[in-house]
């Protein structure tokens, strides 16, 4: 479990070396797709890997809008690195490459668990954003 931890730490602030974020968001940003892929892992069995997907993408992003307010940094930095370890890079390969062997029933199978979680990277982000922005502009009650 331990690796886990360590490589989707290290994958996640790679990437923020790569597109040359601040320095001081190095750390936050390894934390941040650590805990996505950590929620990831611990979840994937019990409920399938595109619903675990969806949750630990919402993590990562509610943890970028955290840390994107309390560092006062924009929030794509931690999001981006967030999302890293999360992104099914594999399947996709795996999936074109059943393409290329004339494969075609198994490639279509990966290819659409492949799009099943890219799209719930997306609506976990989307969902975070706008639970965040419901909460910032709920009416102050007295």
């Amino acid at each position: 479990m331990w690796a886990h931890f360590l490589t989707s730490f290290f994958a996640a602030a790679s990437f923020v070396i790569l597109f040359n974020a601040p320095k001081k968001s190095l750390f936050h940003c390894g934390l941040v797709g650590m805990l996505g892929w950590v929620l990831y892992v611990f979840i994937r069995g019990e409920i399938g890997e595109a619903p675990a997907t969806l949750a630990a993408s919402l993590l990562v992003g509610i943890l970028c809008q955290l840390f994107a307010k309390f560092y006062r940094t924009p929030v794509i930095i931690f999001s981006v690195a967030g999302i890293i370890p999360l992104v099914p890079g594999g399947m996709a390969y795996n999936a074109m490459r059943r393409f290329v062997e004339n494969r075609y029933d198994e490639a279509l199978q990966i290819g659409a668990q492949t799009l099943m979680i890219a799209g719930a990277i997306a609506a976990g982000l989307v969902l975070s954003e706008v639970l965040n922005q419901m909460l910032r502009r709920r009416p102050k009650t007295v």
